[in-house]
């Protein structure tokens, strides 16, 4: 399915003005709407080509499809998410043989905020992910919830942090400076826009600019005014502007620095 290219980072969008940005973590197979159209507002708003994560075998199968019918469009991840870890058994095989073609292995990680799945099993099932990433050779997508000390201490463990990337990082500064010194890559999302999201603006301020990346999470966490709506790659703009604003840069350098970080994260 390929990896993104170098020159997917100078305005291939005709019609649109500045540099592009990536969705580095959209669920277009979950969404109300055919991806069609979302991604035709996408490239309006300036994002060419996005990350379309996989959470169980069922939908990573979905976004290898996507992936393939939406070349240099959409780039497909393979991997299940803690809130299914004892889904591992049955849909384990086929997570790994969809994780040779895909960019990245995951969204996988723990979730003891829910706890949807034991954490004993979550833990395992993590650890195994970690590990083909490792194997692979691939980036590793993280999802984080109540589970900093157990996150950190599996990458830090295997070895892992430079290939991981904390999706829509919502921790504060301290565990952002831990996490960073294991190498990691943080991904923001809407939470850096919302009125509540102090915390998290905090963390981007605290987090390298050249390991940082932005994602919609689509069709989650839209950002505000339109916070009822489902969300949507072209709203990766907005949580950009809002990472410009923390960091006291312009959007358009905002834009070239975390799509730089996306191409190196995921050309392979």
């Amino acid at each position: 399915m390929g990896s993104p290219r170098d020159d997917a980072v100078i305005d291939p969008v005709a019609g649109t003005h500045g540099p592009a940005w990536v969705d580095t973590h959209c669920h277009l197979q979950l969404g109300p709407e055919e991806p069609g159209g979302v991604l035709a507002r996408a490239h309006a708003a300036g994002v060419p080509w996005v990350v379309c994560p996989g959470t169980n075998a069922a939908t990573s199968a979905a976004a290898r499809d996507l992936a393939v019918a939406h070349p240099g469009e959409v780039f497909a991840t393979s991997g299940l998410h803690p809130h299914e870890a004892d889904r591992w058994d049955a849909d384990g095989d086929a997570i790994i043989a969809l994780a040779a073609d895909a960019v990245a292995v995951g969204e996988c990680g723990l979730d003891f905020y829910r706890n949807l799945s034991p954490p004993d099993v979550q833990r395992r099932v993590f650890r195994v992910q970690v590990q083909l990433a490792v194997e692979l050779d691939k980036p590793l997508v993280v999802h984080c919830r109540d589970a900093f000390a157990d996150v950190h201490t599996t990458l830090e463990e295997e070895s892992a942090g430079p290939r991981a990337i904390l999706h829509c990082w919502t921790a504060g500064p301290r565990w952002t400076r831990r996490f960073a010194d294991l190498g990691v890559t943080f991904s923001f999302a809407g939470p850096i826009t919302f009125a509540g999201g102090d915390t998290v603006r905090l963390a981007a301020a605290a987090a390298p600019r050249h390991r940082t990346m932005v994602e919609t999470d689509s069709p989650y966490l839209t950002p505000p005014p339109h916070r009822s709506a489902p969300n949507e790659p072209a709203n990766v703009v907005r949580v950009g502007e809002a990472l410009a604003a923390v960091w006291a840069m312009e959007p358009d350098e905002v834009a070239r620095t975390t799509t730089a970080t996306a191409l190196a994260v995921f050309r392979g």
